[in-house]
Order: structure tokens, then sequence, then C-alpha cells
């Protein structure tokens, strides 16, 4: 049984008292009645929409600080971590320009956990699985495309009328800039709402003591309400998904496909066979090379990734952003004021492109995103020549 009230949705539930609060993550309202409905309810425990690592990225302030960029690199977290920083960007931005702090609600529900001595229950899924799952289901159109659409949101300068901020308390940040993209995959409301409404279900369900205040976004609340009655596999909901063999068979199969025909083209018509490779390697390289030039990289990040590119697009184990990356790391190595800077410098393309942490995470995507242009292309060109050779 459930009882209504603006923001304030009540459930009854085999004896247990469960106030939902459906909030703006850049509202200072929102964070005001999350210290009112505390204050006023007394709970047992409170319920926050987070993980841990972004309960430790609020409470640890100098998180940034200890980053180690290279081993972001090599585990191959650049693009995680670069859409990480995008979405935060986003909320920041967002909450700058209406005169609070970015996630103020949260803050607020962990701050009225210590005054009120309840409870503290961090309730959503890791955000690593959730991107992990989405990333795992979009193919690499899908990929290009999303990765865009997040970035593009950071790059728009326009203001938020109050207007778009009504509609956005139906929203988390996350769907608000990924809104548009689940209208082209639509499976991806899966991972990114359903699963995690079910998560947050289970926690709140479990949290200790007869009375318990979630601070949720507003989008999550209907999805709770249905979910909450139900129990909810929690070991189901955190494991990432199987990996298929068919991409790996694929990324190997492809190389493979391409060296075999220059190599017989090298045995029909050797002519022909070093015009395949010349177009295999300007192709990867230039393009590769190219995308660490829009993203400002040393001159010696450039050759490496036109001279990397040709090579790693034969090796589905590395890449050519793997090398500019550790190459541009070494060089312009980021200091810790670049990583104390982050938050901010995430607000604008400028900034984005001025400190030394965020150029690296660009050169290694861009990098990459090259490479991947250049099999598309180059490898049309070698299947052309080789045509014409026949």
């Amino acid at each position: 049984m459930s009882v209504e009230n603006e923001n304030i949705t009540r459930i009854f539930l085999d004896g247990k008292e469960i106030i939902l609060i459906g909030t703006a993550h850049v509202s200072k309202n929102s964070a005001e009645q999350v210290k009112a409905v505390i204050e006023s309810e007394r709970p047992d425990s409170i319920c926050i929409e987070l993980d841990e690592q972004r309960y430790q990225s609020i409470m640890d302030k100098n998180k940034w600080s200890e980053m180690d960029i290279f081993k972001v690199i090599k585990e191959k977290k650049a693009t995680l971590l670069l859409m990480n920083l995008a979405i935060s960007s986003f909320q920041n931005r967002m909450a700058k320009q209406l005169g609070v702090n970015a996630g103020q609600e949260m803050i607020q529900g962990i701050e009225s956990a210590k005054e009120t001595g309840a409870n503290l229950v961090l309730a959503d899924i890791n955000i690593q699985i959730t991107f992990s799952r989405i990333w795992g289901n979009i193919g690499l159109k899908g990929k290009a495309m999303l990765l865009t659409q997040v970035i593009a949101s950071i790059f728009s300068k326009g203001s938020i009328s109050e207007e778009e901020l009504e509609k956005m308390k139906n929203q988390d940040t996350i769907n608000a800039i990924l809104n548009d993209f689940t209208e082209v995959f639509p499976k991806l409301k899966t991972p990114l709402i359903d699963e995690r409404d079910q998560y947050l279900a289970q926690k709140i369900k479990e949290a200790p003591g007869n009375k318990v205040v979630a601070v949720l976004g507003a989008a999550h609340v209907p999805g709770i309400k249905e979910e909450i009655k139900k129990d909810q596999d929690l070991v189901r909901l955190t494991q990432l998904p199987a990996k298929s063999k068919a991409p790996k068979i694929i990324a190997w199969s492809i190389p493979f496909l391409f060296l075999a025909i220059i190599a017989y083209t090298f045995y029909t018509n050797p002519a022909a066979g070093v015009q395949q490779t010349i177009s295999w390697v300007l192709w990867h390289g230039t393009f590769s090379a190219l995308g660490v030039a829009i993203a400002l990289g040393h001159p010696l990040t450039i050759i490496t990734a036109f001279v990397a590119a040709p090579i790693t697009a034969l090796d589905p184990i590395t890449a050519a952003g793997w090398f500019a990356g550790i190459v541009q790391a070494y060089i312009r190595r980021p200091s810790v004021r670049d990583f104390e800077n982050l938050t901010e410098d995430v607000f604008t393309v400028k900034g984005f492109w001025r400190n030394k942490v965020t150029r690296i995470l660009l050169i290694v995507v861009l990098a990459n995103l090259g490479s991947s242009i250049g099999t598309f292309i180059g490898g049309a060109d070698v299947v052309r020549l080789f045509i014409k050779n026949i």
C-alpha cells in the first residue's frame, strides 16, 4: 500500500514504512525537502542513490590527485573515465547555473544520517557495471554515437530554463544526457533504468529498521514502487554480462583476412601488394594521427599514433590510443594541480583541452576512433586493389 503527496511516496510493506523522496539532482528545493523530511520522520535508515564509488568521490575531495593515469590507460578505462567526467561536467554545469551544488540532495542525505544517527545505505548499483552493460550492448556504431552524445552534452553552452529543469525532475543525470540515445537503442532502458530500479528497490527493502527514507532521482520512483513488491536477485543484477565469443572471433578474423588478401596479392602481383600496404598504412596512420592532433597532442604523440595505428589494427589486444596516451603521459605528465582542477576544467571545451589529464583521455579515444575509421576506409581500399588485380 502506498500513500503519495507531491514528491513524497509512502509505502507500507511487511510492517515497514518506506518513504521515497523523488528529487531533481540539481534542485536546491530538493535538498531542503530531504532535510525537512528526515528531521520530521527520524527514520532508522536513510538510503541514497549512490554506489560506493560515487559516495567516495563526494566524501574524498582529493581522489583525483590519487589517480594513476598510466593504470587507467593500460586497463583500457580511458573511455569510461571520459564518460564519467562528461556526465559530471553536465551535472555540475547545470548546478552552477542554478546556484546549487551538484548532488546536494545526496550530500544532505549523508549529513542528515550523521546528524540523526540513522543507518546510511548506499542503494544504487555500481556505476561501472551499468556502463559496462550499456557499452557491451550497442556495437561499434552505437559506441561512436554514445561517445558523441555524451561529449556533445558538455560542449552545449545553452542555459537551462526553469521549464527544462522541471522536466529533469523526471530524469536522473545519466538519463538526461542519454535520453535521445535510448530512443535509438531502446534496449538500453534495461541497464539504465529497469535494473537500477530493481536493485534500488531491494536495497531499500533490506535497509535496517522499521522506518526508511530513500533519497532518489524522481525518474526511479515509479519503477521502485512496482519492483519493491517483488524479491530481487542482487547477485544477478551485479554480475557483468557474459562476453560473447563472436566479437573476439570477428576481431581476430578481420585482421587475418586483410593480411591474407595482401599476402596473396603480393604473391600474384607484388606491385599491387605494395599499393595495398601503403594504403593500409596511410589511411590508419593519418586518421589516428589526425585524432591526436585534434586533441592537441605532442608531435611525438602524433608520430606514435601514425606508426602504431597500422600495426595495432592487426592486433585486437592492443590499440593505437593506448600507445599514444602512454607517450603523451610521459612527455606531458599531469601534475597534482591538473587532477585537482578536473572538476572545474570539465565545465568547458577549453578546459577539457587545457587540462593534461583530459587531454590524454581525449588522445586515447580520438586516436582509437581514427584508427577504426582507417580500418573501414583502408580495408575497403585493400579489397578494391585486390579485386582490381585478380
